[in-house]
């Protein structure tokens, strides 16, 4: 089986392929953008089955199928909600919303693989991706992350956005830090969750912390022209504003 994955985001693409790697399943492509992908189509054949995001850096995906005769399967991955994914859902093998579950990942390759021949005798999928354009161009508002369920042992908690004082990382982990002082591994990274919060509310202030804007006691002028952010709780370590960032981040404060 030839697997391809098309993400707008390099790091969620990677995280993609780890978990489908414990299923077995080989991802042989990674792209990330429309015009890669078309040229990609162009000059190889196609594979088996696509993991595919619908809103890549220089377009929406389907853009790419405009111009391509696909042949493969196609699982979309999205932060999309699910009543615009109505319009295309029975037409594709499956959706899975960010971020991906594996228990779902693993129902939706299940599915594929149950379908495979079926899905070998035709000549393409006929997706109506001019309907999925419309159905994604506004009458839904975009939704984005308010709850995380973590593992605590043998529990799950949910931890909603409104507990949630920062997220950090740390040797290769992504945490919660959340009003009580308690921090919880994650499985996603910041440039996922960057994609999956609402900007009104989060900002990345550095390669290591996220932050709520409520969350923010004091800012004081820091070293290099940087900016510090003072947190409720949190102590760690220095919640820095990288230098580059900081125009952004004071635009983002209002």
């Amino acid at each position: 089986m030839i697997t391809l994955i098309i993400e707008d985001e390099k790091p969620a693409a990677r995280l993609l392929q780890r978990k489908l790697e414990k299923l077995d399943v080989t991802v042989e492509t990674m792209l990330h953008s429309v015009e890669e992908s078309v040229h990609w189509f162009e000059n190889n054949p196609h594979p088996d089955l696509i993991f595919l995001d619908i809103q890549l850096s220089d377009g929406l995906s389907f853009e790419i199928f405009e111009k391509i005769d696909i042949k493969s399967a196609i699982i979309f991955t999205t932060a999309y909600d699910e009543y615009a994914l109505k319009a295309f859902k029975l037409n594709s093998i499956d959706y899975l919303l960010k971020p991906i579950d594996e228990d779902d990942l693993e129902v939706a390759v299940s599915k594929f693989k149950s379908r495979l021949p079926k899905i070998a005798e035709t000549s393409n999928l006929q997706l109506d991706f001019e309907q999925i354009r419309q159905m994604l161009s506004n009458p839904f508002e975009k939704t984005y992350k308010k709850r995380f369920t973590v593992k605590i042992g043998q529990h799950l908690k949910v931890i909603t956005t409104e507990e949630i004082e920062c997220f950090f990382s740390e040797n290769k982990g992504t945490y919660i830090h959340t009003y009580d002082n308690r921090d919880y591994l994650i499985d996603s990274t910041l440039e996922i969750l960057e994609q999956e919060l609402d900007k009104k509310d989060f900002f990345r202030v550095s390669r290591k912390f996220i932050v709520p804007l409520k969350a923010i006691k004091e800012i004081q002028v820091y070293t290099n022209s940087r900016l510090k952010v003072i947190l409720p709780t949190y102590k760690e370590d220095e919640v820095i504003v990288s230098r580059e960032k900081v125009q952004d981040f004071k635009a983002w404060l209002g």
